[in-house]
């Protein structure tokens, strides 16, 4: 189950999942931004193991520490990105009736993904 999956902002990997759960361990290079995005059947939580976050959620930018987290309502417009030098290591655990990766709805994306 923990097997990397490479991003062009970094990679993930599969910690653990259940019937409503998924955690993961992501990793975002420095410069790393991920899309701006929302989900309609899932919600999020991001706690900050390694690294500084700049968070983006709904029309609001925070930037997290190491041990701080946010919690991701379902439908909320959401990003992370890594604007240091350094490494940035994310556990982020999603909750809901659907676990997938289709549940994407790209708004702004600088990979130029769909």
């Amino acid at each position: 189950m923990n097997s990397k999956v490479d991003k062009p902002w970094g990679s993930y990997e599969v910690l653990k999942s259940g019937k409503k759960y998924l955690v993961k361990k992501i990793y975002v290079k420095p410069g790393g931004v991920l899309s701006l995005q929302s989900h309609q059947n899932r919600s999020e939580h991001w706690i900050i193991a390694e690294g500084i976050a700049e968070v983006t959620l709904d029309d609001q930018i925070s930037y997290l520490n190491e041990n701080e987290n946010i919690f991701i309502p379902k439908k909320s417009i959401h990003r992370i990105a890594n604007k240091t030098e350094n490494g940035l290591v994310v556990i982020e655990m999603w909750h809901g009736d659907e676990l997938d990766e289709n549940d994407i709805q790209r708004f702004e994306d600088i990979y130029k993904r769909i």
